[in-house]
Order: C-alpha cells, then sequence, then structure tokens
C-alpha cells in the first residue's frame, strides 16, 4: 500500500511538472503571436497610407508622420512605447526609425519610405515601407 502512495505522489508531481512547463511555452506562444499581430497590423496600416495619401511628411520635433491628400489626412505619432494613428494604438517599441526621401535620411520634411528597426531579445526585425514617388513630389 505504500508503494502505491509514493508512486501515485510521484506521478503527481511529475504531472503537475510537465503542464507548468506546458503553460509557460503556451504563454511565450500567445505573447509571440501578439507582438507579430501588431507588428503585422502596423506594416499593413502603413503601406495602405503610403499609397493611399500623396503627400508624405515628418516633422522629428513632434514625433510625428503625417499623410495628406486633396480629400483626407492621416497622422501617426511615435511614442517610446507605442505608435498612435487616429484612434489605432500599435502597442510597438521600436530601436531605431529612419525616414528617407529620395534615398537620403532625413530628419523632417518630406518622406517616401521609412525603416523601422525592432531589437528583440530573440531575433531583430525590419521594417521598411516606401512610395513611388510622381513628379508632383518634385515639382515643390
Amino acid at each position: 500500500m505504500l508503494i502505491v502512495i509514493i508512486i501515485s505522489s510521484v506521478v503527481i508531481g511529475l504531472a503537475f511538472t510537465t503542464l507548468s512547463l506546458i503553460r509557460k511555452n503556451m504563454w511565450a506562444i500567445q505573447n509571440n503571436l501578439k507582438y507579430k499581430t501588431e507588428l503585422n497590423r502596423l506594416e499593413q496600416s502603413l503601406w495602405i497610407d503610403f499609397n493611399h495619401f500623396s503627400e508624405l511628411s515628418y516633422s522629428q520635433k513632434e514625433e510625428e508622420l503625417k499623410f495628406n491628400s486633396p480629400m483626407d489626412s492621416c497622422k501617426y505619432k511615435f511614442k517610446t512605447d507605442m505608435v498612435i494613428k487616429e484612434q489605432d494604438t500599435f502597442q510597438i517599441r521600436f530601436d531605431q526609425k529612419q525616414f528617407y526621401f529620395g534615398g537620403n535620411v532625413t530628419i523632417h520634411g518630406k518622406v517616401d519610405a521609412i525603416k523601422l528597426e525592432i531589437v528583440n531579445k530573440a531575433q531583430e526585425q525590419h521594417l521598411f515601407v516606401f512610395k513611388r514617388n510622381d513628379a508632383e513630389q518634385y515639382l515643390n
């Protein structure tokens, strides 16, 4: 009888240990999925806005990327650990962001590309979004 109790307690201990390991892995998978989903949402939103609006400008002082067209406007506000676009909030922290116009890095003014760098514990990711300029961009 004593042997049965000892074996049962060992089996139960192993079961709880296994369940706690599975729970930790599920939590890590859930956080990774949430992070990837936020990154994909931001990338998709940037691609849509870059190709929808004709004028793009960045202000380093305000940490703001502005999109303008004759019919509509939109802006992205970069905070330390999030990006805010009107009513959307993307919970992503960027380690580095660079804005380009005509292939040159710019800190304010017209923009035609953006490069966002995210250094995570496990990996490093780059997000690069651009638009093709028409002749109007170079005339003004």
